[in-house]
């Protein structure tokens, strides 16, 4: 896998978590699920990411 498909990825879910601190800090409770929905979907495309590389190599 691609180091900007990973940094991609990494960047989605550092965006889902200040997404989700921003909705809790301003009580914004859409914004903040919005926020756990994006940070849930980056990890799960880093996961990915990380399974196809270990049958890669």
């Amino acid at each position: 896998m691609s180091i900007v498909k990973k940094i991609a990825h990494k960047a989605e879910a550092m965006k889902g978590g200040a997404k989700k601190t921003t909705g809790r800090a301003t009580g914004n409770q859409r914004l903040q699920a919005e926020g756990r929905g994006d940070q849930v979907k980056g990890n799960l495309k880093q996961a990915g990411t990380k399974i196809k590389d270990a049958f890669k190599h």
